[in-house]
């Protein structure tokens, strides 16, 4: 049975960056329904902007769908886990953080998505099966955020060496284990 794959970028991200395009071709060709909705990023960046983008495009969530998020599209992730009724398929998290990074320019436009607090036995019970992927040479989310993660997770991490901040910059245009794992439960 096809899965709905649900994309959701970074702050100043778009759906046409980094390893999107490719893994949405990617599983077009094997089936799969792909969502990749662009969120205001970084005028009129908040949760509840977001929310809205991604309701209008996404529509419901259910068995069949699985999101994954980068940086703080996983955030978005968690927030949306705590508000479903019943659990999605799966969820992909690459370079997370619950908490603000000390970063004068990423932490204003992160704050409304991280200031209300996890619920992660909630989390837990709707987010399906969940993986976390991490660097060691993150110049953004150091490892100690993406722990932070899995460990009210219950999981360990998938550490991905010299991977950088999982972006173009970092020579990700391509992300094969992200594929290999959403398939894996696609």
């Amino acid at each position: 049975m096809p899965s709905r794959i649900i994309v959701i970028h970074g702050t100043y991200g778009n759906p046409n960056e980094n390893w999107i395009p490719w893994l949405s071709e990617e599983l077009k060709s094997r089936g799969h329904t792909m969502i990749t909705p662009q969120f205001p990023t970084p005028s009129d960046q908040s949760l509840a902007s977001w929310k809205r983008a991604f309701w209008r495009d996404s529509g419901l969530i259910d068995e069949k769908t699985i999101l994954v998020g980068h940086s703080i599209g996983a955030a978005f992730i968690l927030n949306t886990a705590m508000t479903l009724f019943k659990p999605m398929r799966g969820a992909f998290l690459i370079a997370p953080f619950v908490s603000a990074l000390g970063n004068p320019e990423f932490d204003p436009l992160n704050a409304s998505f991280l200031s209300m607090g996890f619920d992660w036995s909630l989390i837990n019970k709707t987010i399906g099966k969940v993986k976390v992927y991490h660097s060691d040479n993150d110049p953004y989310v150091p490892i100690n955020y993406a722990k932070e993660v899995t460990v009210n997770l219950g999981i360990q991490a998938t550490l991905v060496p010299g991977a950088g901040h999982f972006n173009e910059a970092s020579g990700y245009t391509k992300f094969d284990i992200l594929l290999a794992d959403i398939l894996a439960i696609a």
